[in-house]
C-alpha cells in the first residue's frame, strides 16, 4: 500500500465506516482492517501471546462486527471494535487455560484490579455495572494525561509495567507506584459516591 493510500484511509471517519457498516457494504471491513488492525493486534496478543490465535481473533472480530451492525449503531467506534476483541480474545484464552495454563499478562491486571472492584455476587455487579461504568469514566476524567495512559494501558490493554514504561519514557517501578496509587483513588472515588468495592 502506498503512502497516498494510507492517507486516503486515514480522511475515512469512524462515522463513515459505521455508515457502510450499516449499508451493508463489505468496504467497511477492508477500512476496518486498515485502519485498527495493529491496535486490535495488539489488544490480543496481550491476553493470548501467540501470533496464530490473535489472527483468528481478529477474523472473528471482524465477522462479529459485520454481526453487531447494524442493528447496533456505535456512537464511538474505536470503543466498540475493542470491546469485541477483548470479549473474543478473553474467550479464546479460557478456552486455552482449559487445556493448559497460559501466562497472560490480562490475568495479572484482571488480578490487580480485583480488589478494588470485586463485588459480593454477580447479581450486585450487574445492578450497578451501568452506574460503575459512568463512575470509572468520570474518575478518568479527573486523572493527569499520564495517569489515564497508565490505567488504561494497565488494566483494559493488558500491557506489562516494563512495556508502559516504555512507551511513557519513566522506569517501570515508578509506572507500578502510580498504578498502586490509582487504585486507591479509584477505590476511594468509588467509595464516595456510594459504592462500596
Amino acid at each position: 500500500m502506498g503512502r497516498h493510500d494510507r492517507g486516503q484511509i486515514a480522511l475515512v471517519s469512524d462515522e463513515q465506516i459505521v455508515e457502510l457498516y450499516w449499508e451493508r457494504n463489505e468496504t467497511a471491513i477492508k477500512l476496518t482492517a486498515d485502519k485498527y488492525e495493529r491496535f486490535l493486534f495488539r489488544i490480543a496478543y496481550n491476553i493470548l501471546h501467540d501470533d496464530p490465535d490473535c489472527k483468528e481473533c481478529l477474523n472473528d472480530t471482524y465477522l462479529g462486527i459485520w454481526n453487531a451492525i447494524p442493528p447496533s449503531r456505535p456512537s464511538v467506534f474505536a470503543a466498540f471494535i475493542t470491546r469485541i476483541m477483548r470479549n473474543i480474545a478473553i474467550d479464546k484464552y479460557k478456552e486455552k487455560t482449559r487445556r493448559k495454563r497460559v501466562p497472560s499478562a490480562m490475568t495479572v491486571s484482571l488480578e490487580e484490579i480485583q480488589d478494588t472492584l470485586a463485588f459480593r455476587d454477580a447479581s450486585e455487579a450487574e445492578r450497578i455495572s451501568g452506574e460503575l461504568a459512568k463512575l470509572i469514566n468520570d474518575y478518568l476524567r479527573n486523572l493527569s494525561e499520564r495517569q489515564r495512559f497508565i490505567f488504561i494501558g494497565r488494566f483494559y490493554m493488558g500491557d506489562s509495567f516494563e512495556q508502559i514504561a516504555g512507551e511513557l519514557h519513566i522506569h517501570p517501578s515508578t509506572v507500578y507506584r502510580e498504578t498502586e496509587k490509582i487504585k486507591r483513588g479509584l477505590k476511594n472515588y468509588l467509595e464516595r459516591n456510594g459504592v462500596y468495592v
